[in-house]
């Protein structure tokens, strides 16, 4: 069995193979003035990783690929800050939209969606991974896109136990370490962030989310994820805004790592919460 530390590698197996499938961008055409990307998919690495305290996770090659458990359990991840990208190292260099921004979809938020999606699906786990490019043609209105792909889904009755916004924070220096210890893989650490709804001004939105449920969730995993590995999560964060977790009660905005980590430990975090997403699945924490 494969110990943990090969995911300081993980990400360069992940990435730099040479062949990669295609895949669409999205199952929703939007405004003519949000282009949808031609997006590569990441090939599946061979590779096993065993979180503490959590299941075994054995992702194979496709021609391989064999679930032996089936959960009934259907996760949409998606991104509406998709070009949010990390410190670029010599092997994984991109080139830059803005500082630490990149519409390589192999360096950005979907290279780290990719990898969680495959994790959970190998789990047995029904799993859509939404690559829409958000953020063009304007940073400051993405999750108004974000918000009509979201409807679009459920308009066609698509229905999910698990929506998963994932993004990676800004870096500050109150936030503590950048990255936590295990088994001499470096992971960067995780945030969960929940909307109440309001508004700067206090007015908030007509519309607003049923914070309590999302923040019961939101809990859970970050409770799960600090059970595997310590200060691996940083807690749930209430903010002001909805971050369109009005759309359902199971609603999470996980930010993984900061601008000032890396995209290789960004990827070393993903077997920990494919275990914490797994256990919720379980009703294992609740």
């Amino acid at each position: 069995m494969k110990t943990l530390r090969r995911l300081a590698v993980l990400g360069l197996l992940i990435l730099l193979a040479s062949t990669a499938r295609a895949e669409e961008a999205s199952l929703f055409s939007f405004a003519e003035d949000t282009p949808a990307p031609t997006v590569t998919a990441l090939p599946t690495p061979a590779v096993t990783v065993t979180p503490e305290s959590g299941f075994f996770l054995e992702v194979v090659r496709e021609e391989e690929a064999a679930v032996s458990e089936s959960r009934d359990f259907r996760v949409l991840i998606y991104h509406t800050h998709t070009y949010e990208a990390y410190t670029a190292t010599e092997a994984m260099p991109y080139t830059p939209t803005e500082k630490w921004r990149t519409a390589n979809s192999e360096r950005n938020m979907v290279a780290v969606g990719a990898y969680l999606a495959e994790l959970l699906q190998s789990a047995g786990m029904e799993v859509v991974h939404d690559v829409t490019a958000f953020e063009p043609p304007q940073l400051s209105s993405a999750y108004e896109r974000s918000l009509r792909m979201l409807k679009a889904r459920q308009e066609a009755g698509e229905r999910y136990d698990l929506y998963i916004d994932l993004h990676r924070d800004a870096f500050s220096k109150n936030n503590g370490p950048n990255t936590v210890e295990k088994d001499g893989a470096d992971l960067a650490r995780l945030l969960i962030l929940v909307g109440k709804g309001t508004g700067q001004t206090g007015a908030g939105y007509a519309e607003k989310p049923n914070w309590e449920a999302n923040k019961t969730i939101a809990q859970a995993l970050s409770n799960r994820l600090n059970l595997q590995c310590e200060d691996l999560c940083r807690g749930v964060a209430l903010k002001n805004g909805r971050y369109n977790q009005h759309v359902a009660d199971c609603c999470v905005l996980i930010e993984v790592g900061n601008n000032y980590n890396t995209l290789e430990e960004a990827l070393a975090a993903m077997p920990f919460l494919a275990n914490a997403i797994c256990a919720l699945a379980d009703g294992q924490i609740q």
